[in-house]
């Protein structure tokens, strides 16, 4: 096991269409670095859809990076209200897809051992993750 760490997790997904092809990024920070990053497409989906799977796939990142690590607290930072206010239990899910999506990332975040927060933040904050997205989605289409 290495040191113990704090991580920020950056997630945003992104349709373009609504539905329409829809990528996810993932940036993971600890100590003020960048230790990893994801950027893939995710099939035809709406923008909400592909928010909430960014976040799922950040869980199963996290999962497996808990195997060899440390982590003692984790901030996901989102541009997505929608989603954070969801995870949170702030806001009624109404769509049934999204609900499947929530329940899965509640499941995964009840089973964590350390203190979190999923926290609400402001598109332009969010360039790193959204970039991937968009690495992603040009990929695809090229």
């Amino acid at each position: 096991m290495s040191d113990s760490q704090k991580l920020v997790i950056f997630t945003d997904g992104g349709a373009r269409g609504n539905p329409g092809p829809a990528g996810i990024g993932v940036v993971v920070v600890a100590n003020g670095q960048t230790i990893d990053s994801i950027g893939e497409c995710v099939g035809e989906k709406t923008n909400n859809e592909a928010e909430y799977l960014a976040f799922l796939r950040s869980l199963e990142w996290l999962v497996q990076y808990r195997v060899d690590h440390l982590v003692v607290g984790i901030e996901w930072r989102l541009d997505s209200l929608l989603v954070v206010q969801q995870l949170n239990k702030r806001w009624k899910i109404k769509e049934p897809r999204l609900r499947v999506f929530s329940e899965s990332a509640w499941k995964i975040l009840l089973g964590l051992p350390c203190p979190y927060q999923v926290n609400h933040i402001p598109r332009e904050k969010n360039g790193d993750a959204d970039a991937l997205v968009n690495q992603a989605l040009d990929a695809q289409a090229s």
